[in-house]
């Protein structure tokens, strides 16, 4: 019956119904490009929008490394400025221990150099009191030299040298035979005057040289001369003169005392002679003891 009816519709109202019908699928391919074509567009946009992120990432992501990269350059260079600073810190405890040091170096070193001064005033005050004592010493020898020479004087010949008294005791005084060294009684009188004397020294050594004349060989007359020595030597020893004070020596025909071959001149030359030296002797302002 149905069929009936739709065959028994009018021919305007089935043309209209195909024409909706092919509006609406118009409408609906219309539709449905539209919608094909904003996928697209937004498939497209986004993909844009994608790349765009992809892009903004990659440079965000240089800019880090490079952040990365400028932050460890300024921790590698804030280390070697911490470093440096380190070592200027050391380096200036350094120099301040060194001017430390240099200031107690100064300081020792004047009070070296016054102390230094202190000895050398010291050492030229010592220097000027030896010098004062010893020219007092030579001044108090002179005097002492002095008057042993007059008394020694009035009993035989009796010169100053350098290193005191030289008193000679030949034919004028005591006389030696030839070849003869004892001390002849006549003689020991004045050999006790001498004594006397010398007894009263103090700080002088007495040395007896002995000579002969010429005659003979040199080798006899220098034990002869020696006996003579030893002779004169021993007998004021007798005296009470301490023979550690003592010395003898004989020089034989030598430092002849008139030289010629009369017999007066050899009788002259048959001789002792008595040294009297200072055991202290002044040498350029100090006082040593000859040997």
């Amino acid at each position: 019956m149905m069929d009936s009816s739709r065959e028994a519709l009018k021919p305007d109202e089935r043309g209209l119904g195909d024409a909706r019908a092919k509006s609406q699928g118009k409408l609906a391919l219309a539709l449905g490009v539209i919608a094909i074509a904003l996928s697209l567009v937004l498939g497209f946009v986004y993909l844009i929008s994608v790349r765009r992120l992809e892009r903004e990432v990659t440079r965000l992501s240089q800019q880090t490394e490079g952040f990365s990269r400028l932050v460890e350059r300024a921790q590698e260079q804030s280390q070697m400025l911490a470093q440096q600073a380190s070592q200027a810190a050391a380096n200036a405890q350094a120099a301040a221990q060194q001017r430390d040091l240099a200031k107690q170096a100064q300081s020792n070193s004047e009070v070296q150099a016054q102390l230094a001064r202190q000895q050398a005033a010291a050492e030229q005050q010592k220097a000027d009191q030896a010098t004062q004592q010893a020219e007092e010493y030579r001044q108090a020898r002179e005097a002492e030299l002095a008057q042993l020479q007059q008394a020694l004087g009035q009993i035989a010949e009796t010169r100053r040298t350098a290193m005191g008294l030289v008193m000679t005791l030949d034919s004028k005084s005591i006389r030696f035979d030839f070849d003869k060294a004892n001390v002849k009684p006549e003689y020991r009188d004045i050999l006790n005057r001498i004594a006397g004397i010398l007894m009263t020294l103090k700080g002088y050594t007495i040395a007896v040289y002995g000579y002969t004349d010429d005659i003979g060989t040199q080798t006899y007359n220098l034990q002869l001369s020696r006996r003579r020595a030893e002779a004169v030597r021993d007998f004021l020893v007798q005296t009470g003169i301490s023979p550690t004070i003592m010395s003898t020596k004989g020089f034989g025909k030598s430092d002849p005392r008139i030289p010629s071959n009369s017999e007066q001149a050899r009788a002259a030359n048959r001789r002792v002679e008595i040294a009297i030296v200072d055991s202290k002797v002044l040498t350029n302002g100090l006082l040593v003891v000859p040997k």
